[in-house]
């Protein structure tokens, strides 16, 4: 009993745990090691995070710098293209561009500077805080986790001599000194009371670990915090010079009065600008070469009425005779609506006139206002009208003067068959015969023209149609039709090439004017 009592008062006593007062607990003497030891690590990762997030804002400034010099300093470096339309003294457009040019470079040496100051005072924070973390790994590693090692040795011993008790008491037959139960319970106290110190050792130092990793994460947060601060410094400084530089920018650009680059254009620009008080160009001012020039003066010019040929009826239109002998028919006077080309063009001198009638008179010749087609283009009688017999008169007289005086006009009666006309009056002596034969008298059988030949059958014509053209002078035939011979003094001649009349003439083969055609040209 006394010897009971003893190794009950020697014993250590085990502090109460989680589990029961087992000789070999069965939980892990190091797991609470291992607990600490994986915070550490997430610590040291969290910690490791904030560094390459420092580390890549800091090359971020480091590229937003270089990319400053390369793009935006290089698309505002060169000159202004046309720079010459801006004025050259500040207040400007030319003294904004130079001032984006300085605040660019301001930016890109700023920048750079906040990549800087990034890697020289914000990312030293969090490194050593890191290097702080790693040497608390290799604290706990060398203290707790050492003890915790040697509670698992201890409890493995322990765990031998109580296993050898067990065969020993179980055993039957004789045993060794060595082996006596006795002997094997006092060995087994001696090693339980070793590993239960180890244990409590272990103990103490876990909760010692636990003690200091609340002051050493307190530690960590507060570091980070710091270095986070720093952070926001260095990045506040570059986000208000930013803000400083554009609203540089900004101020330049509202200093620029609205109309100031206006005003600097017109005054350097003067003398090329239109000035807006000048008085407007007026076409009644402007003179151009050969303006006044005698052949674009018209020789008479006004309305006049033309017969269709479709509707019969007269169309009212505006016409002038110009000293190149041409008959121009216009829609109107206007010259600025649509460009003034002639609806028709007449030759005169290529075409046959006839003798007026009160307020009417024909002309009959080729269209020239088509151009190459007016050379296969037909002979039209084109029927005249004015407004009173004066006017008429006025255009008739006038077109025969450009034509050469050349007309044709009925005679006041007709012809004995045989004899050749002869003029009634001076007038009369200067045409060279009719627009068509007289009303009931031209182209009768039993009238003959000269040399014989029956009236309407034997007289000579122009070819064209059968009119005589102007500038001829020769005689007025009788009725059968009365059209002078071109280019002959005296009487027609007869078209079948025969001998000479009995006046002397020579024969002169023309074609014949049909009498159908003759009395297409009856007087108006």
């Amino acid at each position: 009993m006394a010897s009971t009592a003893h190794h009950d008062t020697s014993l250590p006593v085990r502090s109460s745990t989680n589990t029961t007062d087992d000789a070999i607990p069965d939980e892990d003497a190091g797991e609470s090691t291992k607990l600490f030891h994986e915070r550490l690590q997430a610590w040291k990762h969290a910690c490791g995070y904030l560094e390459d997030y420092v580390k890549a804002t800091e090359k971020l400034e480091a590229d937003i710098s270089k990319d400053y010099e390369k793009s935006v300093l290089k698309s505002v470096s060169s000159p202004l293209k046309e720079g010459h339309h801006f004025q050259q003294q500040p207040g400007g457009v030319a003294g904004l561009f130079e001032n984006l040019r300085t605040t660019s470079q301001a930016l890109s040496t700023s920048h750079g500077e906040t990549a800087k100051a990034l890697k020289g005072s914000v990312l030293p924070i969090f490194e050593q805080l890191h290097a702080e973390i790693k040497n608390k790994t290799k604290d706990l590693n060398k203290g707790a986790g050492k003890a915790s090692k040697a509670v698992d040795k201890a409890r493995s011993d322990t765990q031998k001599h109580i296993d050898r008790l067990g065969q020993q008491t179980s055993s039957a037959g004789e045993v060794k000194a060595a082996d006596d139960p006795y002997v094997l319970q006092r060995q087994v106290y001696h090693r339980l009371h070793k590993q239960i110190i180890e244990e409590n050792g272990n103990r103490d130092d876990v909760i010692a670990w636990q003690n200091e990793f609340g002051r050493f994460e307190a530690h960590v947060i507060q570091t980070m915090q710091q270095g986070l601060r720093q952070l926001h410094q260095v990045m506040g400084n570059q986000a208000d010079n930013t803000r400083t530089t554009y609203g540089n920018i900004i101020a330049t650009s509202d200093q620029i009065p609205p109309s100031a680059e206006w005003d600097s254009f017109v005054q350097r620009n003067n003398n090329i600008l239109i000035d807006p008080n000048g008085q407007k160009r007026s076409i009644q001012h402007v003179h151009f070469p050969h303006q006044d020039h005698p052949s674009t003066r018209p020789l008479i010019a006004g309305s006049l009425d033309r017969k269709t040929k479709l509707l019969k009826k007269y169309d009212t239109g505006y016409y002038v005779i110009t000293p190149s002998k041409y008959l121009h028919e216009y829609k109107s006077e206007d010259d600025f609506s649509a460009d003034p080309s002639p609806e028709n063009s007449l030759y005169l001198p290529d075409c046959l006139i006839g003798a007026v009638d009160g307020t009417k008179f024909n002309i009959k010749g080729k269209d020239q206002s088509k151009g190459v087609l007016s050379k296969v283009s037909m002979s039209h009688e084109f029927a005249y009208q004015a407004r009173t017999p004066e006017d008429a008169r006025k255009w008739h007289q006038v077109a025969l003067s450009v034509s050469g005086g050349a007309s044709t006009s009925a005679p006041s009666s007709p012809t004995v068959a045989g004899g050749a006309a002869s003029p009634t009056s001076p007038t009369d002596a200067q045409t060279t015969g009719t627009i068509g034969p007289a009303a009931g008298s031209a182209g009768h059988p039993t009238e003959t023209g000269l040399g014989g030949h029956p009236a309407g059958t034997g007289v000579a014509h122009p070819a064209d149609s059968g009119l005589a053209p102007s500038g001829n002078t020769g005689a007025v035939h009788p009725a059968d039709g009365g059209l002078a011979h071109p280019g002959s003094s005296g009487t027609a001649h007869p078209v079948d090439g025969g001998p000479a009349s009995s006046t002397g003439h020579t024969t002169n083969p023309i074609t014949q004017t049909s009498q159908a055609e003759k009395n297409d040209y009856a007087p108006l």
